[in-house]
């Protein structure tokens, strides 16, 4: 019998998994190699404004899983992939604690696919994790690749075949994710998630145009006037080239506040982008509860 030990063992795991649809336990943030103290994650960084709470975000969700991102201390620079600092520094709030890798792939649609694929993995959904590649809309599942399948180009479209050994593991993960960022970009991601018509602004949703180049920002953090019911939200968004994620300030408001507001029917403007009326996207299998 097979030794039942290092990328066998993972196959295995992730095909029981797959079978059973059963969820495995993972650090939450899987690319942290240290516990996150409290005060270094984003919801004890930011206060609501006066007037406001924090909605509900259930445990396990990932609401609550991207409120509890680690950030780098106060004061850090954005730096791109190469490690230079980014020539502007005077739109973030915040950086996120999270790789960019060394090469420029995680722009800005792929920062907000990685965010929800490392919840999907930290949770165990590994059926779930599966992005649309741009020339033929088709899915690139994680589920395939653990199991050794590769994708190849042939003509616009991306053949699978079996290339490689097994791994389910997380640094296999994390090669998965830079081959999504080279297949998926803003005009793919952009058809895959749901227009939101109601203008309710839901944690995980994404502000998105879809082109070459577009542009995607995540909406981090959401919180609600006890009184009017007004709704504010923080964004996460990486950029071209490739860089630390970062906590977007405001861009028309004296203090940079990062709580941001959408006025249905209106463009939504931040500090490096302006999104046509119309932006608004939500993922297929819901984020705000959920």
């Amino acid at each position: 019998m097979a030794p039942r030990g290092g990328t066998y063992a993972k196959a295995i795991m992730l095909a029981a998994m797959l079978a059973a649809g059963c969820e495995a336990i993972a650090e939450p943030y899987a690319w942290r190699t240290v516990a996150t103290p409290t005060a270094d994650r984003l919801e004890q960084r930011f206060a609501p404004p006066e007037g406001f709470v924090r909605v509900v975000a259930p445990e396990g969700s990932f609401a609550a899983w991207l409120r509890g991102l680690p950030v780098k201390p106060e004061g850090a620079p954005v730096l791109l992939h190469s490690g230079l600092p980014k020539w502007r520094q005077d739109v973030h709030a915040a950086v996120i604690d999270i790789d960019t890798g060394a090469r420029d792939l995680q722009q800005c649609a792929d920062a907000v696919m990685r965010l929800r694929a490392e919840w999907q993995f930290a949770r165990g959904d590994v059926r779930r994790i599966a992005f649309n590649d741009t020339g033929g809309g088709k899915p690139m599942p994680f589920s395939r690749w653990a199991v050794g399948e590769r994708p190849r180009a042939e003509g616009r479209a991306l053949i699978w075949g079996k290339r490689a050994s097994a791994d389910a593991s997380y640094a296999s993960f994390r090669r998965y994710m830079d081959t999504v960022f080279t297949w998926a970009g803003t005009h793919s991601l952009e058809r895959e998630l749901i227009a939101v018509r109601d203008g309710r602004v839901e944690i995980g949703d994404v502000i998105i145009k879809g082109g070459f180049p577009g542009h995607a920002v995540l909406v981090a953090d959401v919180v609600e006037h006890r009184a009017t019911g007004e709704r504010r939200f923080l964004l996460i968004q990486s950029f071209m080239p490739a860089q630390d994620m970062h906590v977007l300030k405001g861009r028309d408001t004296p203090d940079g506040s990062p709580w941001y507001r959408l006025e249905p029917g209106q463009a939504f403007v931040t500090p490096e982008w302006i999104f046509p009326p119309g932006s608004h996207r939500r993922w297929a299998t819901g984020t705000g509860p959920g």
